[in-house]
């Protein structure tokens, strides 16, 4: 299934080459940048009733739009970016369905199981999605935290999923090598998620085209849906139009 997005930096709805993010700003390499506001997008997927899609902020300075995007379809999108144990229940109240959380959970480079623990009991399980975005080394898939730059301790494999499944409800991969950059999915990796995860995981990074969609759902045995990102019409992309993505979810 196609799952919606709303990526934020400054306030304003971009796509961006995610492994170009850094703590600065420096260097960051931005596909499209929208003139229409947060709201515009949340009130189009609820139009649609896409449900399931992210505002994921990318860093400082976009709470208000945020908000502002939650408050147009309360319940319908998930919200990602600095959550923390203290603000998490302040999210879900401003109309998030669900927290996204990564970077939190962390320390060190290390999973902070106690913290993972309180999070969840915070919020319940079943309004928690943990974000497991990824980059390779040595031909493995590490999680990647602090705007996808610092790798971590933590290699994606069953066992990671399965102890982290007991926490969330769901999981947001982002394949960061290869995201923004629309030269197609990184087709291992959705396999092996579809293999590895116990919940419902949604993919992100590379989509170009339709087939797309049907590859992963294919590839991921049912149980991944994928974000199209900078392909997509509705962000400057020329590779898969909205209508269609609408389509193809009215048709499973």
């Amino acid at each position: 299934m196609f799952r919606p997005c709303i990526d934020l930096r400054g306030g304003k709805v971009v796509q961006i080459v995610g492994g170009s993010l850094s703590d600065d700003g420096s260097g960051v390499r931005t596909n499209f940048e929208s003139s229409q506001p947060p709201r515009w997008f949340a009130e189009l997927y609820r139009r649609d009733d896409l449900r399931g899609g992210h505002v994921v902020a990318l860093g400082p300075g976009n709470d208000d739009a945020a908000r502002d995007a939650l408050g147009a379809w309360p319940g319908g999108l998930q919200f990602g970016g600095g959550v923390t144990v203290d603000n998490a229940p302040a999210w879900l109240d401003a109309g998030a369905s669900h927290v996204i959380v990564t970077s939190w959970v962390f320390r060190e480079g290390c999973v902070d199981w106690d913290r993972l623990a309180r999070l969840s009991e915070r919020v319940g399980r079943e309004r928690l999605v943990l974000d497991l975005s990824c980059r390779v080394r040595d031909d493995r898939y590490w999680v990647v935290t602090d705007r996808w730059q610092n790798f971590t301790e933590l290699e994606l494999g069953p066992d990671a999923f399965a102890r982290m499944s007991a926490t969330c409800a769901e999981f947001l991969v982002h394949a960061v090598d290869v995201e923004g950059l629309c030269r197609g999915i990184d087709r291992r990796l959705v396999g092996l998620l579809g293999e590895w995860s116990p919940l419902p995981v949604t993919y992100a990074g590379g989509a170009r085209s339709l087939a797309d969609l049907a590859d992963v759902r294919k590839l991921g045995r049912g149980r991944v849906d994928l974000t199209i990102g900078s392909a997509l019409d509705i962000f400057g992309g020329n590779g898969v139009t909205y209508a269609e993505c609408v389509a193809f979810n009215r048709g499973q």
